[in-house]
């Protein structure tokens, strides 16, 4: 149910990303034109194992008088497995109002069920659902399962049924692992909303959510449990994205997951290693120590240059080998202008980003163990090796060794000597960089940013714009060394696209005196992104700032924000093709991104757009 086509595109999605088997959820097996021999046959095809057939709903918890008929479909259940080949089945907490309420009895008819699975060879893992109607909690389902005392008789932990009623997974290292018969895991991210709608429409993958499934994975390991461990997520865009994307990206939230808890349980002083559950850890990830470069690729190599020149930025040098390859350097930040020749129609955009790691051979091979797809980058012999990966929105990151003092030895390639590093200037670093998301893969870049590049969410915010609200999520590196908002805009018409150029990415600089960077940049003819006047008489209205500081604000089109430890000012450039540069300058520990005044750059830049056309 991760996954969106049909039973066998999902099938063929997971053992093309890697899985071991998959759970075969009962709405896709009865639309599907192939018999539950044929279902078994592909599987054996594809190397999967059928660990679960599900769901088996009202079958136990029912008045007495219904009982038979619950037995009477469970037969049927069994029989269609058997032919399926698979022996779980899910046996969910009953929803329904009226229901049995007497857990002696309840374990009665677990035990009578378990009886007729018996006959078929079938384990029944019974699962208390959150919104369940009498059993609602994992401890209440595990203890009638006890009372039950069948062998065919187990307890299946759903991650999400746990967590989303605000319970804990305290006791379940005390389990029996011999009646834990399966384990499903989904994260979410924490909602005020009603438990099924949050259920079956917000779940995500590991590492995507906020519950602290490495607790639950950490006391499992303690019991000795090893059995599967599965995915089941109901979340719209999983169902609507590509199937082999989804398949690969929740496989690296297992591996992920697997990696965290192995670090935890080594952190508690327990072994990792202990049969019959081993944990595979990761190399510890690359965090970026700094910035290394910035890439934009245009067809518009002339405006890109200019508004740099504009900006401060002198040329630094051409690439020796690539053509139409050059670098621009202000201070510790250096540009990329790649003019690209390949694809006429493709806008100027931020093609690529690149970070400096202690050991990028090691980064380069956590991030293959996570599924990233490589970059493939021709280079000579010479050359400084630099590994990359492609972003689930196709932005390229690489990773880049230090170098001496910070300076990057790949600069001599450009002609630049690294030893006499970067000359100095207003410009003291990238403050950030803001990427924007298609919606069906924002969820896949947060675990991206977070498993690869050590980067940790913030609270996501919502941002009113004309076209709608723009949900922003800062992810960002311990010490705020590399700061990558993620924006999801509201989908276009067209194939859930952004709308063109009023949602575009940009590249945050930071300095140490904007009014100096401001008033150089209007020297040299570049021009600002229009803020209305309206803009700064709220500003004295909102902060009772002196109106001669106002004056200077507005007479250099800068924007201004504070929060309890400083203050924020910045201004943008416009947009060119699918970006624009933000330079900013934060005073006495400002730790925000002026998001007050996010609305005003969105209305500008649909303004901007709509005269373009």
């Amino acid at each position: 149910m991760c996954l969106s086509g049909t039973l066998e595109e999902k099938m063929r999605a997971a053992a093309a990303a890697g899985f071991d088997g998959v759970e075969v959820f009962e709405p896709d097996l009865v639309v599907s034109p192939s018999s539950p021999e044929q279902l078994r046959e592909l599987a054996a095809e594809l190397g999967l194992s059928l660990d679960m057939y599900q769901p088996f709903r009202d079958g136990v918890e029912v008045a007495p008088e219904a009982f038979p008929d619950s037995l009477r479909r469970l037969r049927a259940k069994c029989e269609l497995m058997n032919r399926l080949g698979t022996s779980v089945l899910l046996v969910c907490s009953n929803v329904a109002t009226g229901v049995l309420e007497d857990d002696a009895a309840i374990a009665e008819q677990l035990r009578a069920a378990g009886d007729v699975a018996d006959e078929y060879g079938i384990d029944l893992a019974y699962e208390a659902l959150a919104w369940g109607a009498h059993v609602n909690t994992w401890r209440h389902a595990h203890r009638i399962v006890e009372l039950a005392d069948h062998p065919r008789v187990g307890t299946c932990l759903d991650s999400f049924h746990i967590f989303s009623r605000g319970d804990t997974v305290e006791g379940v290292e005390a389990c029996d692992p011999r009646k834990i018969f399966f384990v499903q895991l989904a994260d979410a991210p924490l909602l005020t909303q009603d438990v099924l709608s949050w259920s079956r429409h917000h779940r995500v993958f590991p590492g995507e959510g906020d519950f602290d499934l490495v607790d639950l994975l950490g006391r499992l390991h303690e019991t000795g449990y090893a059995g599967p461990v599965s995915l089941e997520i109901f979340n719209d865009s999983f169902r609507q994205a590509d199937v082999h994307r989804t398949a690969v990206d929740g496989l690296r939230s297992l591996r992920w997951l697997e990696d965290q808890t192995a670090d935890a349980v080594r952190e508690a002083g327990g072994d990792p290693d202990r049969p019959p559950l081993v944990l595979t850890d990761l190399p510890a990830p690359q965090a970026p120590r700094a910035w290394d470069f910035l890439e934009l690729r245009t067809r518009e190599l002339g405006h890109v240059t200019r508004m740099l020149h504009q900006l401060g930025f002198a040329l630094a040098g051409h690439h020796r080998s690539k053509d139409q390859v050059q670098v621009w350097a202000q201070g510790p930040v250096r540009i990329i202008v790649s003019e690209d020749s390949r694809d006429s129609a493709q806008p100027t955009r931020l093609a690529a980003l690149g970070v400096q790691v202690t050991d990028p051979d090691v980064a380069a091979y956590r991030a293959q163990r996570l599924l990233a797809q490589t970059v493939d980058r021709a280079q000579l012999p010479d050359e400084t090796v630099l590994h990359g990966v492609v972003a689930p929105d196709g932005t390229e990151i690489f990773f880049g060794p230090t170098g001496d003092r910070g300076v990057p030895p790949w600069l001599v390639e450009f002609g630049a000597d690294p030893r006499e590093g970067a000359p100095e200037s207003l410009f003291t670093g990238v403050d950030h960089v803001n990427l924007a998301q298609p919606w069906q893969h924002y969820d896949e870049a947060v675990l991206f940013l977070t498993s690869l590049l050590d980067l940790h969410p913030a609270p996501s915010q919502d941002v009113a714009g004309p076209s709608g609200l723009v949900r922003s999520q800062v992810m960002r590196s311990a010490g705020g060394v590399v700061r990558i908002p993620l924006n999801v805009a509201p989908m276009a018409a067209e194939q859930g696209a952004f709308t063109g150029a009023a949602y575009p990415e940009h590249i945050a600089l930071a300095c140490s005196d904007i009014v100096a960077v401001a008033q150089r940049a209007r020297r040299r003819g570049l021009a600002f992104l229009p803020v209305p006047t309206n803009y700064y008489e709220d500003l004295v209205a909102r902060f009772d700032l002196d109106p001669d500081f106002v004056a200077l604000l507005e007479s250099n089109g800068l924007l201004y924000d504070r929060d309890d430890a400083g203050e924020f000012l910045h201004f943008y450039t416009p947009t060119l093709g699918e970006v624009f540069v933000e330079v900013v300058e934060r005073r006495n520990g400002y730790e925000g991104y002026g998001a007050p005044n996010a609305p005003v750059r969105l209305a500008s830049q649909y303004r901007e757009f709509a005269r373009k056309g």
